[in-house]
């Protein structure tokens, strides 16, 4: 399934006003780094992911069209997939957008990437 371009172009817009985003393809689909830090991902897998902290996930959860981010099986802390009817309005992808903010926001600052050795 390819990722939503629409949410992502949404993403975009929304981000737009940021000197701080990196788009990258990962996942199958397009992850919005901000700061360094994965903070929104129009999803390969349906829907858009969204990193609201590990201490925010349990509460975003009892929200509609929210459901656990998984990899391999296993829920990923930290992180959600909301579905496309809990982001379809402009309002909505910008609640989600200023939430993955937030909390990347309030983590430290990535430093620049080190080349591996070889």
């Amino acid at each position: 399934m390819p990722y939503d371009i629409q949410a992502a172009d949404g993403i975009r817009v929304l981000l737009s006003d940021r000197h701080d985003v990196v788009e990258r393809k990962m996942m199958g689909g397009i992850v919005f780094m901000v700061s360094g830090h994965m903070c929104v991902t129009a999803s390969g897998r349906g829907g858009i992911l969204v990193r609201v902290g590990p201490e925010a996930q349990a509460g975003v959860l009892k929200e509609p069209h929210v459901k656990p981010m998984t990899m391999a099986g296993r829920s990923i802390a930290g992180f959600v997939r909301v579905m496309p009817d809990g982001y379809r309005t402009a309002a909505s992808l910008r609640k989600w957008v200023k939430r993955g903010v937030k909390f990347v926001e309030s983590l430290p600052p990535k430093s620049a990437r080190q080349p591996r050795k070889r």
